[in-house]
Formats: structure tokens, C-alpha cells, sequence
């Protein structure tokens, strides 16, 4: 494990999964259609238990320029700046289920935002994702 700062806030427009796990990769593919590709946007998912209503998965982009969101008419959300506890997965598309054992290691971590999401941050130059959740500072 690692420890990753994010130094700003990262705002992300995002697709909401219509189920968790089996709608991930409807929602991914949905998202990639908004935008073209570009090495310098980061794509992220972002899960986390809501509303009683279990886990809940968006698929996210940063958003490169103002009002980009509104015209693809996607909401936003912040992801927060601070301190994360991180692992990375390399070639996770070759054992798709070690991105799940990541997040299971760092969730019994101590110390974790009760608010946080898990977040997946998907490089754009290899099959690697770095699996990361906030620590309450």
C-alpha cells in the first residue's frame, strides 16, 4: 500500500451504473461515447454504499473545461482533495476480480472517510488502475 495526496479537488462528470457489478460496463461505455479520448483527462469509477440503496457505481471523467458536464448533460461531483490510502493493480483486465480484492484490503484499513468513495483511477498509458480511498484527516 501507498499513500496518494491529491493536491486540488478534481471535478468529474459521470454515468450512473444501473446495477452494481453487473452494470459497470454499460455505464463505462456510455461515458466514453460523450467524450473524445485524450491522455491528459483522467477517468475514474467511484462506488460507495448510498441511501440504503447497496453500492452504487459512476463511471467518471474529469471534466477538462467549464460547462463541459452540461453539454453532455451529465451531473458532477467533486472528488476531494486530501490524503488517500492507495494500491495499484497492474494488467487488472487480465484478473478483472483484483480490483475488488484491492478495495478489500484497503477497507480495513483504520482511519477511512465514512463519506468517501472508492475510487478507481485508471492510467491512460498502461492497463493500470490505482484503487484509492480517503483518509479522514
Amino acid at each position: 500500500m501507498e499513500t496518494v495526496i491529491l493536491e486540488n479537488d478534481i471535478k468529474v462528470f459521470y454515468v450512473t451504473a444501473k446495477s452494481f457489478p453487473q452494470g459497470i460496463g454499460e455505464a463505462v461505455n456510455k461515458l466514453h461515447s460523450l467524450f473524445t479520448f485524450s491522455k491528459e483527462r483522467r477517468i475514474f469509477g467511484l462506488s460507495r454504499p448510498e441511501n440504503n440503496d447497496g453500492i452504487i457505481y459512476r463511471a467518471a471523467a474529469e471534466e477538462m473545461h467549464d460547462g463541459e458536464a452540461e453539454k453532455v448533460q451529465c451531473k458532477t461531483l467533486l472528488i476531494p482533495k486530501g490524503k488517500y490510502i492507495a494500491v495499484v493493480v497492474n494488467d487488472f483486465r487480465k484478473d478483472i476480480m483484483s480490483i475488488d480484492k484491492a478495495f478489500k484490503q484497503l477497507l480495513n484499513q483504520s482511519n477511512l472517510d465514512p463519506e468517501g468513495y472508492c475510487v478507481e483511477q485508471y492510467a491512460s498509458d498502461t492497463e493500470a488502475v490505482t484503487c484509492m480511498i480517503r483518509l479522514n484527516e
